[in-house]
């Protein structure tokens, strides 16, 4: 599987947004890979209403109903239509593994599917401890790499995060520079069950062709 960070690239918000998540779901369904669009929560509702495919949010706060403005609400993008939402990303991480926990909890509480990034393998350990439906390792360094990619810098420690991952039963997405059919089929073949992109896609002048490349390398 693959999930598209749609980020806040003008690519992929308000009106673009929806443009964009028409292709992943094109490709998702040509292909018969499961692409989930990942977009500002903003976003969501607009999104929902034109894709058949999953659409999650970016993230969501540890709060509940009551006075947290400026705070993404759960129960609010689960009402536009969200099935889950990254927690945890390297360019949004939560201040403690306490909030990363009560983040968690509410999203389960409300129905969310929940994909937990962590930077390194001692992380990814930690964070599987929570039980969240997906655990990420994604090198923050390599984070929007067009050179490099984390299946290339540092493929012993993808391995090491899929021992962990089959030890806690979760199962494992790896992202960071990934750009390639041939990034994601090292991915893999080491035993994650998918990737995480963003730059490589939302950045392209020809996203469609990015996507179906990427999917290639499921079948490699």
């Amino acid at each position: 599987m693959i999930f598209i960070n749609f980020k806040t690239y003008q690519s992929g918000t308000g009106g673009e947004a929806v443009k964009m998540a028409k292709i992943v779901d094109e490709v998702a369904h040509a292909s018969g890979v499961k692409i989930v669009s990942v977009v500002q929560p903003t976003d969501v509702r607009e999104v929902v209403l034109e894709v058949s495919t999953e659409v999650w949010s970016q993230k969501i706060d540890p709060v509940e109903f009551g006075a947290n403005t400026g705070s993404i609400l759960p129960e609010a993008v689960v009402d536009d239509g969200a099935v889950g939402t990254f927690l945890n990303h390297s360019e949004n991480r939560l201040t403690d593994f306490e909030n990363l926990s009560k983040a968690h909890d509410r999203a389960r509480e409300v129905g969310l599917k929940t994909l937990i990034f962590a930077k390194d393998t001692e992380e990814l350990e930690k964070v599987s401890s929570l039980k969240p439906d997906y655990i990420s390792y994604e090198p923050p360094e390599l984070i929007g790499s067009r050179d490099v990619s984390v299946a290339t810098a540092k493929p012993e420690v993808i391995a090491k995060a899929v021992e962990i991952s089959k030890k806690s039963g979760i199962p494992l997405i790896v992202g960071a520079g990934v750009h390639s059919r041939e990034d994601v089929k090292k991915c893999l073949d080491l035993g994650a069950v998918g990737v995480a992109v963003a730059s490589d896609v939302m950045n392209s002048s020809d996203p469609k062709k990015e996507l179906l490349d990427l999917v290639e390398g499921f079948t490699a």
